[in-house]
């Protein structure tokens, strides 16, 4: 079991909790009002955002995410979308901490290539290294890989948040039992980040014990956005519980669901 679990339904990371385990993008949407509503509608609380796209202060003659999702509100996490090396992504969280004025809680992913987005995690690793002696808290996008999520933390990251499969596929989970391995040996919040792309999808990883989910284009890219939104904060929810509660076990044959003893003839 995940040495990070809790019966309370609070979210912990870096030591500030959280009633949401639901964390979603702001990019996508069709206009700032739509993120707002759909951000509302998931009753998310932490918002990630892409500091090379999204504009939080870098440009003053923008509209700006920050005046729709308050900082004194939302936690905004920015993070390293676009970044294919680790000097790029320790510089864009520096900037990004800058525009933030010294919040420390970043997420940080290093793309292996542009067809993929799959995570780099050689220059994944040697960021979070860099990024943690800088006093970061530092939430990190990794490949499923049992070994690799392990390093992360052991270098110092505050979560580990496995990709479920490629970012904006809409895939769903391809690899539960290595999100089970990852699970079972974290310390720190795992999160599934990226592939996600309906409720049920959200509901398994929950179910796998996963502390929760980061999610942009199953919300962004659906027809009713808002309204998926209230879906995958439902599917945490359930998802979770079910966690919680332990599922049946799996048997090979079927088993009467009313008693057999004392049946009248």
């Amino acid at each position: 079991m995940n040495m990070n679990d809790n019966n309370h339904g609070l979210l912990t990371i870096a030591g500030k909790t959280y009633n949401s385990r639901l964390l979603v993008g702001s990019g996508k949407y069709r206009d700032l009002a739509q993120t707002r509503e759909a951000t509302d509608a998931a009753q998310a609380e932490i918002i990630t955002v892409a500091i090379r796209r999204v504009n939080i202060g870098q440009d003053r003659n923008a509209p700006n995410l920050l005046d729709v999702l308050p900082p004194d509100r939302y936690t905004i996490l920015p993070n390293t979308a676009g970044c294919y090396n680790a000097r790029d992504a320790v510089y864009t969280l520096q900037m990004a901490r800058e525009l933030l004025d010294g919040r420390k809680l970043v997420k940080l992913e290093v793309l292996g290539d542009e067809k993929t987005l799959f995570p780099h995690m050689p220059e994944t690793l040697i960021a979070a290294e860099a990024l943690v002696k800088d006093g970061f808290d530092v939430m990190v996008y990794c490949s499923d890989d049992p070994i690799q999520a392990r390093l992360l933390e052991d270098i110092g990251c505050v979560a580990v948040m496995p990709l479920a499969s490629l970012i904006g596929s809409g895939m769903g989970i391809l690899n539960p039992w290595n999100l089970s391995l990852i699970v079972e040996q974290a310390r720190v919040p795992v999160l599934v980040d990226a592939g996600v792309g309906t409720a049920s999808d959200a509901a398994i990883a929950m179910e796998l014990g996963c502390d929760g989910v980061l999610m942009n284009s199953a919300i962004a890219g659906a027809r009713d956005p808002v309204r998926m939104a209230g879906a995958m904060r439902l599917a945490v929810q359930a998802g979770r519980e079910a966690y919680l509660a332990g599922r049946m076990p799996k048997r090979f044959a079927a088993v009467p669901s009313s008693p057999v003893t004392g049946k009248v003839a």
